[in-house]
């Protein structure tokens, strides 16, 4: 009996092991979870993101229209609210899959620490705001340094995802947005922009409609939702909060959310079937 356990033990202790490093290692490095038809979806990336930029725009509000201005093509720049009428593909954008990136703008703790928000990742691009910087920006604009810029978040959120721990981070996403034009719909800031407000990319969550759980590799409009009410955020394992488009369109018209479109697009493959449930 001694030698018995002397071999189970050390062979249910390897069946543990395995089972805690399967369980870690079910999205690949290019893949992160979201929600759909109230069940969790997996994504895989295939491309890098497009920030479209078209000739009449001017993202970095200097007066000069993209076409005519080379050193805005030098960097992206991801504008939430600004809306380009053609995807990455050319396509008229009415036709294009939309992607809702769920923003938690609410504080689970009325968070007053400024040294809260997210460093800057790898050192961000000139001008970022980022760190107590950030943090004393967004409680002088909302009152508190919400979920979605703390280095940690008191929320489960989909990105930054298992691969990649980095705050500001996500595969194959952008690693900074322009908060400008945002920051001046929402009346926190000067209406139309002077200046850009280059921001690390916040915590966020990911909802497709229900006719897109299952869908081939295609370019997908970032149309961020911003999630002011914490009661309405998805569980990790979607037990609870909003994990389909029509909950989110429920909760839009009772005044808890708000969605905007962007110039911000993401190239991936959509898969209801292989996300663990």
């Amino acid at each position: 009996m001694i030698r018995s356990q002397s071999l189970v033990l050390p062979l249910f202790a390897a069946v543990l092991l395995l089972a805690g490093t399967t369980a870690s290692a079910q999205l690949a490095a290019n893949q992160t979870n979201g929600f759909g038809n109230s069940r969790l979806v997996t994504f895989t990336y295939l491309q890098n993101f497009d920030c479209v930029d078209q000739p009449a725009l001017d993202l970095d509000f200097n007066k000069i229209k993209a076409q005519s201005d080379p050193n805005e093509m030098q960097t992206p720049i991801c504008q939430p609210v600004t809306e380009p009428t053609q995807d990455p593909t050319g396509g008229d954008i009415k036709h294009t899959a939309h992607l809702y990136v769920f923003v938690p703008m609410f504080s689970v703790d009325n968070d007053q620490n400024p040294n809260d928000a997210m460093p800057c990742p790898d050192g961000g691009r000139p001008g970022e705001l980022c760190g107590p910087a950030l943090g004393a920006a967004l409680i002088s604009a909302f009152g508190f340094v919400p979920e979605a810029w703390k280095t940690h978040p008191l929320v489960a959120t989909q990105c930054p995802d298992p691969n990649h721990p980095v705050p500001g981070t996500c595969t194959m996403h952008a690693s900074s947005v322009d908060l400008s034009v945002t920051l001046a719909a929402l009346g926190k800031a000067a209406n139309p922009p002077t200046g850009n407000m280059f921001v690390p990319t916040p915590n966020h969550d990911h909802v497709v409609d229900n006719s897109r759980v299952d869908t081939g590799p295609i370019w997908w409009e970032v149309r961020p939702v911003l999630i002011m009410d914490q009661s309405d955020w998805p569980a990790a394992d979607g037990s609870s909060g909003i994990t389909s488009a029509k909950e989110m369109d429920a909760v839009e018209v009772a005044g808890r959310a708000i969605e905007v479109g962007s110039n911000f697009f993401l190239f991936f493959s959509a898969d209801q079937f292989h996300s663990g449930h």
